[in-house]
């Protein structure tokens, strides 16, 4: 396998690496003997649920409930009555019934079921909407039935094989400066035109699945089916979707199949009344730090019930590609909670979950499959061989890695060491600590570095000074500071730490506030759960500085392709004057770290010879810098010892990108 011939590390666990690709193929095989494709086995959805038949007038319901001893169906349209609808036990555990006496479009519903511990109140499994109670706060499940079928006539999903990503991860409700909870409607309205304008091609869209807690980020979903009701409705949703896809942008689902929430009544635990239906038995049960149910992948049924999920958002929300939310989590039994990866044992040893690595493989399968120009993106922190290698090689099927270290780097940098202490060799090495054919999605920052508890970037820089030293007039040495390392860093990342870009929503012009849903600690307050968008609405201050650089900055790395598979050329890495070069045959960055120290005359090798120019330049006062260089100025080659070199002023806290003419 490609797999192995191209990494000779992994020789000596080739046999485990075969085996591992041979258990995907044989389950694979089971599914085609008994369901004729992956395709139809992932189409559970369409038989479980509820599905109404017009032509006999009834509603037809089903769930896959093994443990139950009695299943009722209840709600609004039966005035809540529990016991007025029994299910009928069929074959492999699942429960149906047929109502053609009652209208249940729109309807509120809930199973009552009889399990060995007696009797308690759930979401049916499929639900496509679920909502709070006006009454009981409680979510129930809906049965969503729209005045017509949505209208996706037209719509494509947009090609992503062949495309650059630029990522712009975001949150529906808080995306409006309200304090409130924003909307689909006024995302759409709202967000869709700023990213387009701002240059980035991928809305990455978090918590689109339903949650109880709206505090977990959407971390800890419960109706796998149903988008959230917080934001509006299924429809309003694939209004979002469709207008996304007319203005060029994709939409990537920021998927969550690695855990789901505890609670009995509205998710998945004990549906049937056992504790152990989609969650392994015993010990494995719980998520040991996220006080969550655990997937047991291992089970034919989960498999399906997560794979038809993948299917569903593809195909009823034309969904464009995925971003699978702990990977890491998912596979391995310790869930990424050790001190050091790296081994053949980590890897490959007892630890790693063979069923999980085996159900992303399928995953990945499918969703090429449904979609062969879509994009799946791993969060997985391990570095696990294969995990972005295409499955026909030896791999797991995923088309990028997040490069979670690079922003964990950046943190350890400004919270740790001193600006005159920044090391450039290992900065260097950071950046571009990747395998050559694994494409990376590389990022300064995302949500997690944004939660209360953490400081974005910027505020990392500036601090307090954000909410009073920011007008245009005003200079101070730390925001002056911050204004400079932010541009700074977020160039070096999409210059050198992968193959695609993300930046997660308010990043791109500094926001000042951490996020922080309401919470009892906060008294419920919305205040840091929105964004800022007036302070870029007013042009005296710097916001305006950075998030102008930050259209700058994509437009460059477009026209260059900057973000191909291939590594920047190291060019220069002096220590002493804190200055790295680097670049591509026709333009050379110089960023130069020194707190203080600017060069005259500066010599920096470039890999062509011939008269370049400065084409982008983060102290350039268009974007809130000193215009120390006159970009009119070109800069011949000179060869000495048989490299070619240009002689430029390398300023202090900047970075520089000048480019071959001729």
């Amino acid at each position: 396998m490609k797999i192995i011939d191209n990494d000779p590390w992994l020789q000596p666990v080739s046999d485990k690496i075969e085996f591992r690709h041979q258990a995907y193929i044989d389950r694979k095989k089971t599914i085609e003997r008994t369901y004729g494709s992956l395709y139809h086995y992932s189409g559970w959805h369409l038989e479980m649920g509820f599905h109404y038949d017009p032509a006999g007038k009834v509603w037809y319901f089903r769930d896959w409930l093994p443990r139950a001893l009695e299943v009722y169906l209840t709600g609004s349209f039966a005035d809540w009555e529990p016991c007025r609808y029994p299910l009928q036990r069929l074959g492999g555990g699942v429960w149906e019934a047929a109502i053609a006496d009652a209208d249940l479009a729109n309807a509120e519903v809930m199973l009552y079921v009889k399990g060995p511990q007696g009797y308690s109140m759930h979401i049916p499994a499929f639900v496509n909407y679920a909502t709070q109670n006006a009454d009981t706060k409680a979510f129930v499940g809906r049965v969503y039935v729209p005045d017509s079928p949505f209208d996706w006539q037209g719509d494509t999903h947009i090609a992503l094989a062949d495309k650059t990503l630029f990522i712009y991860e975001c949150h529906v409700g808080m995306a409006t400066e309200r304090e409130a909870v924003g909307s689909y409607k006024e995302f759409e309205q709202r967000m869709i035109p700023y990213v387009k304008d701002l240059g980035y091609n991928v809305l990455q869209i978090m918590a689109l699945a339903e949650h109880p807690y709206y505090g977990s980020y959407g971390y800890q979903v419960s109706n796998f089916f149903a988008p959230s009701s917080r934001f509006g409705t299924p429809c309003d949703l694939k209004h979002l979707i469709r207008t996304a896809h007319k203005n060029g942008l994709a939409v990537v689902m920021d998927l969550v199949h690695s855990h789901f929430v505890a609670n009995i009544n509205e998710g998945l635990n004990m549906i049937d009344g056992s504790d152990d239906l989609y969650s392994p038995a015993g010990a494995q049960n719980m998520h040991p730090y996220w006080d969550t149910k655990l997937f047991d992948y291992a089970k034919p049924e989960v498999q399906r019930f997560l794979l038809s999920n993948i299917r569903y958002w593809m195909e009823e929300y034309h969904i464009d590609g995925f971003r699978f939310d702990g990977v890491t989590s998912m596979i391995y039994h310790h869930h990424g909670y050790i001190d050091n990866f790296g081994t053949h044992d980590n890897y490959f040893g007892s630890q790693a979950n063979e069923a999980a690595i085996t159900y992303l493989t399928l995953a990945n399968d499918l969703i090429h499959t449904i979609n062969p120009a879509s994009a799946t993106i791993a969060e997985e922190v391990s570095g696990m061989p294969g995990i972005a290698i295409p499955i026909a090689d030896g791999g797991i099927g995923f088309d990028y890695r997040m490069a979670m270290a690079i922003p964990d780097y950046w943190i350890t940098l400004l919270k740790d060491y001193r600006d005159e202490d920044w090391n450039m060799y290992k900065l260097w090495n950071v950046m571009n600590d990747r395998i050559w054919n694994v494409k990376t999605v590389a990022y300064c920052e995302s949500h997690d570095q944004a939660i209360v508890g953490d400081k974005t970037i910027a505020f990392r820089l500036m601090d307090e000074q954000m909410y009073h030293s920011m007008a245009k007039t005003a200079h101070t040495i730390n925001v002056d500071r911050g204004v400079a390392l932010h541009k700074m860093i977020r160039l070096f990342t999409i210059l050198t730490g992968g193959q695609a870009y993300l930046n997660f929503m308010g990043n791109e012009f500094g926001h000042p506030d951490w996020i922080d849903f309401p919470r009892k600690g906060n008294d419920w307050s919305y205040r840091y759960a929105r964004r800022l968008w007036h302070l870029i609405e007013d042009r005296q201050l710097k916001y305006d500085y950075l998030l102008e650089f930050d259209k700058a900055m994509l437009a460059f790395a477009k026209s260059r392709n900057v973000m191909s598979l291939d590594f920047p050329n190291l060019l220069l890495c002096d220590e002493d004057h804190k200055t790295i070069a680097f670049g591509r045959d026709d333009w050379v960055a110089v960023f130069n770290w020194h707190t203080m120290l600017s060069l005259t005359k500066y010599n920096v090798p470039v890999k062509r010879r011939g008269r370049y120019r400065l084409v982008l330049s983060t102290d350039d006062e268009c974007y809130g810098g000193f215009g120390r260089i006159n970009k009119e100025v070109e800069y011949p080659s000179h060869t000495y010892k048989k490299r070619h070199y240009i002689s430029v002023y390398n300023t202090n806290r900047s970075a520089n990108i000048f480019e071959r003419i001729d």
